[in-house]
């Protein structure tokens, strides 16, 4: 649906998109993610044609972009102030862009009408943008640009505003929405959790640059780089040198997990014969008792902070530079695990991801 080449966007000296490429497909929820400034939302404007490259090309559904005005392509953006018109009731915003269509009143109504429902706004037409909450004011501008029937809806942080449960609900609710009316939506966000809940695929942007696309799951349990792991959630990383390259594995010798084979991703740029190994903190989990397995390392638990559902734990491992972060369930009793106790803990192999720098 979406083709982007080589783009770049320069202010003077400054790039904000670095020869960015990208291929987004037909129906897909694709997240644009990375921290403020990485050039997720200039990369957002100018698919939407609200800025143009410096050079590189944007193509929309086999349609070059250049020259082509905002208001003629088959996009449309909900913003993150939503700018809903106060002096219009919900029906007249809906259908404020639909005037220039020029379309018979039935048309226009019966087009009002689906957006609300399919939006959740059934009935409430008539109420003003005043008297609208929030959650409710998202989805009037929501249904403002899927009543223009775009190939491709612009989201900019749309939900930035709301409250953490809310929030929440409006993922649930918006990626439903993307799969009932199924055209291209695209997202962007600084919100980790948000893009691997609601998205088909990621792209991850750094400094104008972009690091890494996969899917939520690749992206987070094989990042790339150590950036890319560093962003999104916790992640352990472990000094080691490598001994043996075969294939897509490494053998490495670590301080603190000894010897172990570790996967190597597809951008694994080998510098030396130093690495970095990445693990999750979920992905280490506390041996009880007489429990035994055949990847473990014993600590001293130096930390402790309780979430509810799950306790944080670090722990110092002898040989490592910094101390391993660890969650987990408080299902059998990790909550009640004292600072200063010695610990062992399990891990997969298969959990170890090297990393390139």
């Amino acid at each position: 649906m979406i083709e982007i080449r080589d783009v770049t966007r320069s202010y003077g000296a400054f790039k904000a998109l670095d020869d960015a490429s990208l291929a987004i497909r037909e129906g897909e929820f694709f997240s644009l993610l990375g921290p403020s400034g990485c050039g997720k939302t200039t990369l957002l404007r100018m698919i939407a044609g609200f800025d143009q490259p410096t050079s590189g090309s944007i193509a929309i559904d086999g349609q070059p972009m250049d020259g082509i005005p905002a208001n003629r392509r088959p996009t449309n953006m909900v913003f993150q102030s939503y700018a809903i018109f106060p002096h219009l009731n919900v029906e007249q915003n809906v259908a404020y862009g639909l005037k220039r269509l020029r379309l018979d009143a039935g048309e226009e109504k019966r087009r009002v009408e689906e957006a609300l429902e399919q939006v959740s706004l059934t009935g409430l037409g008539r109420r003003g943008a005043t008297e609208l909450s929030g959650g409710q004011r998202q989805r009037v501008a929501l249904a403002r640009a899927l009543v223009m029937r775009p190939k491709v809806l612009l989201l900019d942080e749309p939900l930035s505003a709301l409250d953490k449960k809310l929030r929440e609900q409006m993922q649930i609710e918006l990626r439903r929405l993307q799969q009932a009316v199924g055209i291209t939506f695209i997202l962007v966000t600084h919100d980790q959790y948000e893009a691997l809940a609601m998205s088909d695929r990621i792209a991850v942007m750094f400094n104008g640059r972009i690091a890494q696309v996969a899917s939520p799951k690749d992206i987070y349990q094989r990042p790339v780089t150590r950036q890319v792991a560093d962003f999104l959630g916790g992640m352990n990383f472990v000094a080691a040198e490598i001994v043996e390259e075969s294939g897509a594995t490494l053998t490495v010798d670590t301080l603190g997990f000894g010897r172990v084979k570790a996967e190597k991703p597809p951008a694994f740029l080998r510098k030396g014969t130093s690495a970095t190994l990445g693990i999750r903190p979920e992905r280490l989990r506390v041996l009880w008792d007489e429990e035994r397995f055949d990847f473990e390392v014993a600590g001293t638990v130096v930390e402790r902070h309780y979430f509810g559902e799950v306790t944080h734990l670090i722990v110092d491992i002898p040989g490592l530079e910094k101390p391993l972060s660890v969650i987990e369930t408080n299902d059998f009793g990790a909550d009640d695990i004292p600072v200063g106790a010695a610990i062992r803990l399990a891990y997969d192999p298969e959990a170890l991801v090297a990393l390139a720098d």
